[in-house]
């Protein structure tokens, strides 16, 4: 039920849902109430919600967002890490049947980001991988590290419906192994919370985010809305309100992790 909740009002708060709801609603007031405040509020409204969906979608603002959610930096590999375990986080988007794989489970889009970045890191360091998420995320992060990365699972975490969960079943599966220290790779925007909430299941973290915001020039592209700038700020937008609820719950004690 709790999940569902949060699902659907994920769903509806964060761009473009919510400003288009918001719209909606504007557009219903000045077509269905006749009155001159009720129509002039549903302008407002109507007005407001479409400009807020327009600057969402430009270049220049989605950056912003993205450098406001970014507070992790970049792994450093030349450094030493004492890290005992790589995990890499679904949430994102896969394919439970890829054709062009033979009908075998895929990554995509910036699940696939995670993915590739994570056998690099596991290259790199030579530790073991722990994948955390859905059944169907696991699958599909599991085959698309084998097959194109030529990188083994040791533990596969396939229970987690959220952040929350990640970190306390993949804090459980790790410990009878004396996994204490780990490196967490997960999305830029997605990193700052997903590290406190498996810092708070009793895991020292090292974040190796990836996706990272890299400054160039302004141009007059900038400012001109598009599909992908309004979904990063709809990314970035998802991670101030997820961890804006997570202090809470936590802070309330609704929702904390019990190392």
């Amino acid at each position: 039920m709790l999940m569902a909740l949060k699902s659907l009002l994920h769903a509806l708060l964060v761009p473009p849902a919510g400003p288009l709801l918001v719209a909606a609603a504007g557009a219903a007031l000045i077509r269905w109430h006749p009155g001159t405040r009720a129509r002039r509020a549903g302008w407002v409204l109507l007005v407001a919600a479409l400009a807020t969906l327009w600057v969402l979608a430009t270049p220049v603002v989605a950056e912003a967002l993205s450098r406001v959610t970014q507070r992790c930096p970049a792994l450093d590999l030349s450094r030493p890490l004492t890290a005992q375990a790589i995990v890499i986080l679904g949430g994102e988007t896969m394919r439970t049947r890829a054709p062009e794989y033979g009908g075998e489970p895929a990554v995509q889009l910036s699940l696939l980001e995670r993915v590739g970045y994570g056998a690099f890191v596991a290259r790199r360091t030579h530790l073991p991988v722990l994948v955390s998420g859905s059944v169907d995320e696991t699958r599909a992060m599991r085959a698309t590290l084998a097959r194109d990365f030529n990188v083994e699972t040791r533990w596969v975490e396939n229970r987690s419906r959220d952040t929350f969960e990640n970190a306390a079943f993949s804090a459980r599966l790790l410990e009878p192994a004396g996994v204490t220290r780990i490196i967490l790779v997960t999305s830029a925007d997605h990193e700052w919370r997903a590290m406190h909430e498996f810092t708070s299941a009793g895991l020292s973290v090292v974040p190796a985010p990836v996706g990272l915001y890299s400054p160039h020039e302004l141009g007059v592209r900038s400012f001109v809305p598009n599909g992908a700038a309004l979904m990063r700020s709809s990314a970035a937008t998802s991670e101030l309100i997820g961890n804006a609820v997570r202090a809470t719950l936590a802070a309330l004690h609704l929702r904390r992790q019990t190392p």
